[in-house]
């Protein structure tokens, strides 16, 4: 079943009866599918709450508006080459040495399921670097999810440019022009899987006025691309500060920049 209106999508995801999609539990240690099965994003119920507040802790020691310096003057330093700084200040305040080369190795795998050699080599890499625990988890946990979605705002907030506020180009983007364009959950009940189309509950006429119309101005606005309900992204407000500090930086030092690389389309289970 796939929900396109945003009352039903948020009561979906205000429902606890509605999980996300199982993954694998029998991987190899230091593999793809082994993190997968360890991380807030694909669990549920209990370890799901105890992963979350692990993350939400973690979260809670890093200062969105350091976070956002950080990204400005690490874009100006790169003289505006953008891709990698959001990856790079979050490893960074984190304490984690990891190359964003090997998050982004990582990070396509890790969304969307597909285990291959490279990506399983590539996690063990990442665990060698850091050490072992469930604090490494936990750090990991936030570089693979924020890496993609973090990078795809940026990309898709550069097309809509046009001299709005950072926040308020950003708010619209989240709503007009997610990132992950779709969040998946089964019906414990059932096994139905329901998809939520995020770019059109986020355009449902019965919320938003002009929806196809990209407007900055729009203001404070209920998108669900940070989820809602059961699972909203933890780490809503430093995905945000990494954003702006990259955006801050390209208007301060303009250059003309595209974004080769498509968008995928990702689950949003946080």
């Amino acid at each position: 079943m796939v929900i396109t209106r945003h009352v039903e999508a948020r009561a979906v995801l205000a429902d606890t009866r509605y999980v996300p999609p199982p993954v694998r539990q029998d991987a190899p240690p230091y593999t793809l599918g082994w993190l997968r099965a360890r991380v807030s994003r694909f669990s549920s119920g209990e370890a799901h709450a105890e992963r979350r507040r692990a993350l939400e802790e973690r979260l809670a020691e890093l200062d969105p508006a350091t976070l956002r310096r950080r990204a400005r003057a690490a874009t100006l330093e790169r003289d505006g080459d953008w891709r990698g700084v959001p990856t790079q200040v979050l490893a960074a305040a984190l304490g984690v040495p990891a190359p964003v080369a090997l998050v982004e190795a990582v990070a396509a795998g890790y969304l969307s399921g597909e285990e291959t050699p490279g990506t399983d080599a590539a996690v063990a890499e990442l665990f060698r670097l850091p050490g072992d625990g469930p604090s490494v988890i936990t750090d990991l946990t936030l570089l693979l999810q924020a890496h993609a979605a973090t990078e795809g705002l940026i990309a898709n907030a550069l097309t809509h440019e046009g001299g709005a506020g950072v926040k308020g180009l950003l708010r619209e983007t989240l709503r007009h022009d997610p990132p992950l364009k779709v969040t998946r959950r089964v019906d414990r009940a059932t096994g139905e899987e329901v998809v939520i189309d995020l770019v059109a509950a986020n355009r449902d006429p019965a919320v938003f006025a002009d929806p196809e119309r990209f407007d900055a101005s729009r203001g404070e606005c209920p998108h669900l691309t940070f989820g809602h309900g059961v699972r909203p992204c933890p780490a809503s407000a430093h995905a945000l500060a990494l954003a702006a500090g990259v955006l801050d930086a390209l208007r301060a030092a303009p250059r003309q920049l595209t974004s080769e690389r498509p968008v995928s389309d990702q689950r949003e289970d946080s």
